[in-house]
């Protein structure tokens, strides 16, 4: 047998590092089924490996592998499963940390599974009142500067200026960002929609009080805003934060307030912070089918699919605006 030599060891390391690497990144969790510790001790199990005319023993060699091998497998790992990790909670059903789970994997989500205004709901016309004294929403929106920050649960456009306020029971709420789940999380009538947009306000004296309006999409001709978007979201799992320049939140909204419906409900996401007031705009915007592919294509594949299911309605009613 020829001794291996040091360049050979090398070029062995590389290869299965190689190896280890692509499994890991092209895996999804728990579609492999062994921990990342567990795969490098397989590995171990293998007694020989020929590389053009060497034979070597593996085993007897793998103290001196085993460490690069080990960085690259946690490396890997990490690559793979940080996005989850950081968030703390994912949209798998069925999943340790999956939606029917939230409020007890964090003691400080218990609101996720206890409250009684949570969101998304479906939007039923036997909940719904028409309520006049809504009145139109009191949008004054400016252009500001903004980012494509991509926060691995979901795509969001950061405003880094002042873009204006709306106005909602003569409390006044700035504009701060907006991002997408997919497929629709609120209904109406018992109708999901495949994307839906939320700009998110935030209350000028209360920092933690918000106001969403929602945006649905459905399938059918490219939304211009997002088509302007593309070539950012192309790179989005490259840079997680990428400037725009200005950006107009009526340009992003793109659609009319004449009608719309106002509920109290919570954030969708951990901790379901409830006391959010609801606008969800009943005219519904057009949206490819490969934008929203292509957001999709940006995140984990435990967040393609982002939206929480729907939540109990208990005795809220649901308001409705229309001229």
């Amino acid at each position: 047998m020829k001794p291996i030599s040091s360049n050979m060891q090398f070029m062995i390391t590389t290869f299965l590092s190689l190896c280890v690497l692509f499994i890991s990144l092209a895996s999804t969790r728990g579609e492999i089924g062994m921990s990342c510790i567990t795969l490098l001790f397989k590995v171990s199990d293998i007694c020989t490996i020929q590389v053009t005319g060497y034979m070597c023993n593996l085993s007897f060699h793998l103290r001196s592998l085993a460490t690069p091998l080990l960085h690259v497998i946690f490396l890997s790992c990490f690559l793979l499963n940080c996005a989850e990790e950081e968030a703390g909670f994912n949209y798998v059903p069925g999943s340790d940390i999956g939606p029917d789970r939230w409020g007890v994997i964090n003691e400080n989500w218990t609101t996720c599974g206890t409250g009684r205004e949570q969101s998304p709901i479906d939007i039923t016309e036997e909940r719904i009142q028409e309520q006049p004294d809504l009145g139109r929403l009191l949008q004054k929106y400016q252009p500001a500067r903004a980012a494509l920050k991509n926060q691995h649960t979901y795509l969001e456009v950061e405003w880094n200026g002042n873009a204006g306020s709306i106005t909602i029971d003569e409390t006044r709420y700035n504009v701060i960002q907006f991002h997408w789940h997919s497929p629709s999380e609120h209904t109406i009538n018992g109708q999901r929609y495949d994307l839906e947009m939320h700009i998110v306000h935030q209350n000028i004296d209360n920092e933690t009080a918000r106001a969403v309006v929602a945006v649905l999409y459905a399938y059918g001709h490219p939304d211009p805003f997002i088509t302007k978007l593309e070539p950012l979201i192309r790179n989005a799992n490259n840079v997680e934060e990428q400037p725009i320049g200005l950006v107009d939140p009526r340009e992003a909204q793109g659609i009319n307030t004449t009608k719309y419906y106002r509920y109290m409900g919570s954030l969708t996401v951990p901790p379901c912070t409830e006391g959010v007031v609801w606008t969800v705009l009943d005219k519904i915007r057009t949206v490819s089918t490969e934008q929203v592919n292509l957001m999709k294509q940006a995140l984990p594949e435990e967040f393609k699919n982002n939206s929480r299911p729907l939540q109990n309605i208990y005795d809220r009613t649901i308001g409705l605006h229309q001229i």
